[in-house]
């Protein structure tokens, strides 16, 4: 394992666009599937981290709080599932059903949307506004495996609910930390120096 924090693509850097399989229902999912909502939080994560499950049930309750709202969620896994066979659809497939989410999960065999966000960590969060431009990008909140913090999602929760409230999201965000994202040997991107 390797720590990893978030590479904080810059705020106002607009949506990539993606069509990638949802694990759960076989669906593609895109950007389009979010159109008619005010906000959209975007989560790299994957099941073997331990920084991911640390919080998965975090994610669970946001999943619950927020499925009234006008937020679209989606999750990602990029993870290599070649060497890393929990990361693997079947097995994402369990844990979603497992945890009764009901945001999309889906998966990047390619890598290549995990690479157009520039994503480096998992859990790594992405929210964007109406017009699908960046307002935040960083951590759950302060909580990690062994530090004894609570976890509350208090920072990104802070974000979707300024978007969500026609509000400023605070330009004061820490970067999101935890395993890199596992990439196919040779696909490591550039942006990893």
């Amino acid at each position: 394992m390797a720590l990893t924090a978030s590479t904080m693509l810059p705020l106002g850097t607009q949506a990539p666009d993606f069509h990638l399989p949802e694990v759960v229902s076989g669906k593609v999912i895109s950007l389009a599937s979010f159109a008619d909502k005010k906000a959209l939080l975007v989560m790299f994560i994957c099941r073997h981290c331990p920084f991911v499950k640390h919080i998965q049930n975090e994610l669970t309750q946001i999943d619950r709080d927020y499925s009234a709202s006008d937020l679209g969620i989606i999750a990602i896994s990029a993870n290599d599932a070649k060497n890393y066979p929990d990361d693997a659809p079947d097995s994402l497939k369990a844990l979603a059903t497992q945890l009764g989410w009901q945001f999309s999960l889906c998966y990047d065999e390619t890598q290549e949307i995990a690479r157009a966000y520039t994503a480096a960590c998992t859990p790594d969060f992405f929210v964007f506004d109406g017009e699908r431009k960046l307002v935040y990008r960083g951590q759950l909140d302060d909580s990690r495996p062994s530090n004894g913090k609570p976890v509350t999602g208090v920072d990104l929760r802070a974000a979707i609910d300024a978007v969500l409230a026609g509000k400023p999201v605070n330009s004061e965000q820490k970067p999101s930390v935890g395993c890199n994202i596992k990439w196919k040997p040779g696909n490591e991107p550039s942006y990893f120096g």
